[in-house]
């Protein structure tokens, strides 16, 4: 390590041109791959769009951030030719179903493996091209373009002011299945849309979606619903059986509480004037709520993954992503609210990062802990993409809103 205080604006520089130095492996003909522990492609998982559509998104912002490099690492003329390579395979690749519309889940040498069209994935193509538009990646207009239009047809339904989860290739049927994760994801992408295009309309969707969630959570002793039916009616009991399933979990998902806090905070403030207030208590409500149910609650430093709905923890792996969305959420809360507890949080999922996840021998961070906080791999191998630990190492030098690549344009880089 570099720097010796975690947190630091030197640390988080740091940390940003070591993620990319990581990252700068991650290109493949349709995409871009997952990522193993070293930094190589790992060869034995298929190109797929959540990843190929992050890694477009961090290869922007770093090429908006202009920061220097550091030793080995990409600078910002590189980091733009990988977010062209990301926009080029999104617009043109196996990915893209040039006949039907819309992108396929995963594609292997150019094969298609999963043609599902899933919300989860399409969320990330607007977010990657939004990034791209901002950075001047020749191609990203038209990418995002289609992306908001296959969005709005397909996935957006107006009555319920919800997305629905996934259709098969052909778009023919629509899945039952209904899930939160899509939703947090389409409104985070919606978000940087609106920022980028101007048209309040996708503002207007992500508060509508924001509501929704923080309704359900309120109902659920701010624990999140996480799986629904096709009428919205809550499935607690999904997945009971395979509770450690690494998208549709079963039990309240502790990370996504804190992941939705910061994205209430960030979606009353594209909309101060529209959108009620509550939505900020109840951030507070879900941070809290997260961090009572999650944090050290086996008895050792960390967040379990899920918890049951007492708030009893079911799976005790501990995720990167958890502890990177307690520090955007722990930085959002101290900036809205100005209370100070939230500075002492912000230091200890720092020190906490620093002590077990970031990888200083090899790179990036550790994606998977156990119960131990040793390096695991039962839900998560590798270090798949690195797009949670970058914008945890980001939010603190960007304004809450409007979303990261636009603020960066705005001041001109990482100020």
């Amino acid at each position: 390590m570099s720097v010796d205080k975690p947190g630091t604006v030197e640390h988080r520089a740091w940390q940003r041109g070591d993620l990319l130095r990581f990252a700068v492996r991650s290109a493949v003909p349709d995409g871009f791959g997952w990522l193993d522990d070293g930094g190589e492609v790992a060869s034995d998982h298929p190109t797929e769009l959540w990843i190929t559509c992050r890694m477009t998104h961090v290869a922007a912002l770093g090429a908006l951030a202009k920061e220097e490099p550091i030793a080995g690492g990409p600078d910002a003329s590189q980091l733009a030719q990988l977010a062209g390579h990301g926009v080029d395979a999104l617009r043109t690749g196996a990915l893209r179903d040039k006949d039907r519309g819309g992108w396929r889940a995963a594609v292997q040498d150019g094969i298609i493996v999963d043609g599902t069209k899933q919300a989860y994935g399409h969320a990330f193509v607007i977010l990657a091209a939004s990034s791209a538009v901002v950075a001047d990646i020749p191609g990203a207009t038209p990418l995002l373009d289609d992306a908001l239009a296959v969005s709005d047809s397909r996935f957006w339904d107006e009555q319920q002011g919800l997305s629905v989860d996934a259709w098969d290739e052909q778009w023919t049927h629509c899945h039952d299945y209904r899930g939160i994760n899509a939703n947090m994801h389409t409104v985070e992408a919606y978000l940087a849309a609106g920022d980028v295009t101007g048209e309040t309309l996708w503002h207007e969707r992500a508060a509508r979606i924001a509501q929704r969630v923080a309704t359900w959570a309120h109902d659920h002793d701010w624990r999140i619903p996480e799986h629904f039916t096709p009428t919205w009616a809550p499935l607690l009991d999904h997945h009971v059986d395979r509770p450690a399933d690494p998208f549709q979990p079963y039990g309240a998902t502790v990370g996504h509480g804190l992941e939705w806090a910061r994205l209430l905070l960030a979606t009353e403030a594209s909309l101060a004037d529209t959108v009620p207030s509550v939505l900020c208590d109840a951030a507070i409500a879900l941070y809290d709520r997260a961090v009572s149910d999650g944090w050290a609650a086996d008895g050792a430093d960390g967040f379990v993954y899920t918890t049951d709905w007492q708030g009893s923890p079911v799976v005790t792996e501990r995720m990167h992503w958890v502890v990177a969305e307690a520090i955007n959420t722990a930085v959002a809360l101290g900036r809205v609210t100005g209370d100070e507890r939230y500075a002492h949080d912000l230091d200890r999922w720092w020190d906490y990062a620093d002590t077990y996840l970031i990888d200083t021998e090899h790179g990036s961070w550790h994606h998977e802990l156990d119960s131990h906080n040793r390096p695991s791999a039962t839900i998560w191998p590798g270090k798949p993409d690195v797009y949670h630990a970058y914008q945890a190492a980001l939010i603190e030098d960007v304004p809450l809103t409007p979303s990261f690549a636009r603020a960066l344009a705005d001041q001109g880089g990482v100020r």
